[in-house]
């Protein structure tokens, strides 16, 4: 038998080195069917198979012997399939993750955007800038950026104010929003042209006023204003070993 190169995982899954992956359908056809059978032999509970873009034509050939799509990258697909009935599989991420910044500076000015995606309600609609994490960043990171890309100030992360949970999302998934509370470094505004249609400071009564904000959006500056309960970054001596790995926060 001529078996497919693999190393295991720390839940008894077989995992297929993807570089050595055959090219050619019926090589691999046969490997994959040799080694799937020394596998189950072995007490092994589930095959993980990711195959580069690359060679996409043994995707067929997994369909054939039992696999399924897990989830794919712009350059990958990463297939499963079990070896004993009911085998764990852990699912693929299922949450985006955002986050918005609370920014108020010394005349009780609220720094907030309308988004051109708004447009089309032929109203104003104000919000906090804000949006998506990248991939590997930091909150604190995340929001300064966005706050920074959307209205070219500059901030000081202060804490976490609170977090919204959303199901039913984009493509189906969930979302978690972040609100942070930032003290801003600089004043002047330039707005991101392309997905902003106006940015501006507008006085912290008015925001709460005014009829083109959102309950959320009024309920959580309030929270951000009163200043109670909120969360620092903080560090665990014993616990973090790296903290480009991982950002705690803590009353």
């Amino acid at each position: 038998m001529d078996l497919l190169k693999s190393t295991t995982n720390a839940f008894a899954g077989v995992v297929i080195d993807p570089e050595a992956l055959p090219g050619d359908g019926e090589q691999f056809r046969r490997g994959l069917a040799d080694s799937m059978r020394a596998w189950a032999e072995q007490g092994l509970k589930a095959v993980w198979l990711e195959i580069p873009i690359a060679k996409s034509s043994l995707i067929p050939v997994a369909v054939e012997a039992g696999f399924g799509y897990h989830h794919s990258g712009s350059d990958y697909l990463m297939m499963t399939c079990p070896l004993v009935p009911g085998a764990l599989i852990p699912p693929y991420a299922s949450h985006y993750v955002g986050a918005g910044g609370v920014v108020v500076n010394e005349r009780q000015e609220l720094l907030v955007v309308w988004e051109r995606a708004h447009r089309t309600n032929h109203r104003r609609y104000y919000k906090l800038p804000g949006g998506a994490l990248h991939q590997g960043e930091h909150l604190v990171d995340g929001v300064i950026r966005e706050v920074l890309e959307e209205t070219g100030i500059h901030t000081r992360f202060e804490s976490l104010v609170c977090f919204r949970h959303w199901h039913g999302y984009r493509f189906g998934k969930s979302d978690i929003y972040f609100v942070c509370r930032l003290s801003p470094l600089t004043q002047e505004i330039t707005r991101q042209e392309e997905e902003i249609a106006e940015s501006l400071w507008m006085p912290v009564a008015e925001y709460l006023a005014s009829e083109h904000v959102g309950v959320f959006n009024k309920r959580i500056v309030e929270a951000a204003l009163d200043g109670g309960n909120c969360l620092a970054p903080a560090w665990i001596e014993g616990y973090q070993t790296d903290p480009a790995d991982r950002e705690i926060f803590m009353p």
